[in-house]
């Protein structure tokens, strides 16, 4: 069967064959390992929780910092449950660019867990290390159809695709509009792909199934 390519709705991106950037003229930063932008926020205390029948995952902007290389990093702790079970906690470090407004992913310290024991340490990685740099979680700028890479290591390249910039989603914790819409993929493996929704002023509001279900806001 012939499948004809459809217009894309408004603020929607087009599918573009084009190159993924990963240079990000981090040297002109100046960073702050506390702020915000209009979809990600590094305030301490900040919290999100995002359920889907029996996975739980919450988010907690902590008041840990952490030097990697010469840039202090704000610690942003994930904590995964399934069935009340902690399966994964991890320890993301960011800072955001006072110039720019992007939010620099710098890497993350892992602990899986296997009937309350650490098992593996998966997916850890550091800016710092070698053949390893930062990329951008969260631009400041929001550019529909742009693509660039959150990880930039042998062990993790994560990347984004903006796909929408005036999504509206009804989650249990309220419904966000002109929130954001972002296709992830790996540079590792093309074919893990995920979706995610950022809504202004709070930040992940849906990670593939998990919607947001209780959230509070961190420090100014």
């Amino acid at each position: 069967m012939e499948t004809k390519e459809r217009p894309p709705a408004a603020g929607v991106a087009p599918k573009k064959d084009k190159e993924w950037t990963r240079d990000f003229a981090i040297e002109d930063c100046d960073f702050s390992s506390v702020g915000a932008n209009r979809f990600f926020i590094l305030r301490p205390g900040h919290r999100l929780v995002l359920e889907s029948g029996t996975e739980k995952v919450v988010i907690t902007v902590l008041n840990d910092t952490v030097m990697v290389g010469k840039t202090e990093t704000r610690v942003v702790e994930e904590r995964e449950y399934e069935n009340g079970e902690l399966k994964e906690v991890s320890r993301n470090f960011f800072a955001i660019c006072r110039k720019t407004g992007n939010v620099f992913y710098f890497g993350e310290d892992v602990d899986v867990y296997s009937k309350g024991k650490i098992v593996r340490h998966s997916g850890a990685w550091r800016a710092d290390a070698k053949d390893s740099r930062a990329g951008i979680i969260m631009p400041g700028t929001i550019l529909l159809g742009a693509r660039h890479y959150q990880e930039i290591a042998p062990t993790a390249m994560d990347r984004a695709e903006i796909l929408s910039t005036d999504a509206t989603l009804k989650t249990p914790a309220g419904t966000f509009k002109n929130c954001l819409r972002v296709e992830e993929t790996s540079g590792l493996d093309p074919g893990e792909i995920c979706y995610k929704t950022y809504a202004p002023g709070i930040g992940l509001i849906q990670d593939e199934d998990l919607l947001l279900t209780e959230y509070s806001t961190g420090k100014e």
